[in-house]
């Protein structure tokens, strides 16, 4: 890999948080597409290490998580039979927390959506912290004991349960969209969460982003990911990229920069440092 100059590098990672699939990097960079896959690794694993080790002691005050919903190598309902209790394969889901002041993504989490995974990212989110925070989740029930477990009674937590209609139009139509939203309940679970901040809207419109500049959660289209080791290094490009390169357009800086852990906008070039 390190034959490619920099800017040869730096130009397939563009494609890559851009939205572009492996094969469609090939074709506009020209580099073949085992030289683009061994450039995913590497720089999926660099970018985890270097987030793993600068996002700590951070002063996130008021944080939303959510999943977003993938797929790995084929969905959950076509998962041969020998292959029912395979982890790595079937429905995927990555667990994100955002801070909403800062909009910085201080940690994430690909694997399933069961209490093992809620435990493992809720506990890796709770090392990362430095104050007392209010967090605000939806109704899934694998959060309470995770929150409670790695947070005990020092934290503001509440869930917002949106009720949904009954689905109006032709089933196609309500197989890949959820029924009309006719309101929302905001549920106190620890703490004093203040009820004007028991909110889910910043993390689900983060949703949008990464499904917008990962090209494997883009849904309805064969650019899902064949292993499950990609799509994780993919999201670690992913929100290297988003923290530390891409200014939010409501900051006019970077998240990174917001939250004090950087004092520039990162080029890509920066990133491919971190591989060497």
């Amino acid at each position: 890999m390190n034959i490619l100059a920099t800017d040869k590098r730096a130009q397939i990672l563009n494609c890559l948080v851009e939205g572009c699939s492996m094969r469609s990097t090939t074709r506009l960079t020209g580099a073949a597409k085992k030289t683009v896959e061994r450039l995913l690794v590497s720089a999926g694993t660099a970018c985890a290490e270097y987030m793993d080790k600068v996002m700590r002691n951070l002063p996130c005050k008021i944080l939303q998580v959510d999943e977003v919903w993938s797929f790995t190598h084929c969905k959950q309902a076509n998962v041969p039979k020998h292959l029912k209790d395979e982890r790595e394969i079937g429905d995927t889901w990555t667990w994100i927390a955002l801070d909403s002041k800062s909009k910085l993504i201080p940690c994430f989490h690909v694997g399933k959506r069961d209490s093992t995974d809620a435990y493992a990212f809720i506990n890796d989110l709770a090392g990362r912290l430095a104050n007392r925070v209010h967090l605000t989740s939806d109704g899934h029930k694998a959060y309470l004991e995770a929150i409670e477990g790695a947070f005990g009674s020092e934290i503001d937590y509440a869930q917002l349960i949106k009720l949904y209609g009954k689905s109006q139009g032709p089933v196609m139509e309500a197989r890949y969209s959820p029924p009309a939203c006719i309101g929302a309940r905001k549920k106190r679970i620890i703490g004093q969460p203040q009820r004007g901040l028991v909110s889910t809207s910043h993390i689900e419109r983060q949703n949008l982003t990464v499904r917008m500049g990962n090209r494997r959660f883009t849904r309805l289209t064969n650019a899902f990911s064949k292993k499950l080791e990609n799509h994780k290094h993919a999201a670690a490009i992913h929100f290297m990229h988003y923290n530390f390169c891409r200014i939010h357009t409501s900051l006019r800086v970077t998240p990174a920069m917001e939250a004090g852990i950087t004092d520039h906008v990162w080029s890509l070039e920066e990133i491919i440092k971190l591989l060497d």
